[in-house]
């Protein structure tokens, strides 16, 4: 199997399945983004949020908190009222944590040109995180990523270490950072918009320049035969060639058709 027949059947297997998370559905703020990428045969994503404001309940294990073992009091893809948080906190037990969880985006490419694209995409939306990997098998994966996050400890043993105030001072920052991270998804659609119209003007130029540059070589080979011959004698003296169908092919091919 050829490796674009290849990448077809990982994407084909990945966007079938159920989405897992949590919520079980794209986050509003990222769907047109992630509908734009796999409408694209070049990319396809395996997982998105698009950003969160977490209070999380981690038990008495202080900062060796795992998400997978501790309790969510709170999750909103939008900023957050002080009054949410206060509510949320009357039911810790352990270390309450406050954390804003940036935007965070993986993609499957079809080649690493493809990933450098987009991930120059990402680095001129604000996503300064992101980096390229490329797995045993071939598959090359974009990991869209931040560094605007913030995690501040608000309780310990289910007792509030803060006072209300500091609270709404911290839920202010992360709110803040919930519309930078906002802007930044949008400014990654219109920057993403831009980035595949460019490609796809420089591949049409190019096979305009293929056909050209093949028709040219078809004008040449329906010239008489004897001036053919002579042309190619020509050509064999001055540049010593062994073989002028080899120079005619190097000609043929300056363009491919699959460029």
């Amino acid at each position: 199997m050829d490796r674009s027949a290849e990448f077809r059947r990982w994407k084909t297997q990945c966007l079938s399945k159920a989405d897992l998370s949590r919520k079980g559905s794209l986050d509003d703020d990222v769907v047109g983004l992630v509908q734009l990428l796999n409408e694209q045969e070049q990319f396809f994503t395996t997982s998105s949020c698009s950003g969160r404001i977490v209070l999380l309940d981690g038990g008495t294990n202080g900062f060796e908190i795992q998400k997978q073992n501790c309790c969510w009091l709170l999750v909103s893809h939008k900023p957050c009222v002080k009054d949410d948080v206060i509510e949320a906190l009357k039911k810790v037990n352990g270390d309450a944590i406050l954390k804003f969880e940036p935007f965070v985006l993986h993609v499957q490419c079809q080649a690493l040109q493809d990933a450098q694209i987009l991930h120059s995409v990402a680095m001129d939306s604000g996503f300064r995180n992101s980096g390229i990997t490329v797995g045993k098998k071939g598959k090359t994966m974009l990991a869209v990523r931040s560094t605007h996050g913030l995690e501040v400890p608000l309780s310990q043993k289910g007792k509030l270490m803060v006072s209300e105030e500091y609270i709404a001072f911290v839920l202010n920052i992360a709110n803040q950072k919930m519309e930078e991270n906002k802007k930044r998804i949008e400014r990654f659609y219109t920057c993403l918009q831009n980035a595949l119209e460019r490609e796809a003007s420089s591949n049409s130029h190019l096979k305009v320049k293929s056909k050209e540059n093949n028709s040219l070589y078809t004008h040449k080979k329906k010239r008489k035969p004897e001036k053919a011959c002579d042309k190619c004698v020509i050509e064999k003296n001055d540049n010593g060639l062994e073989n002028d169908e080899d120079d005619a092919g190097l000609n043929v091919n300056i363009f491919p058709e699959d460029y």
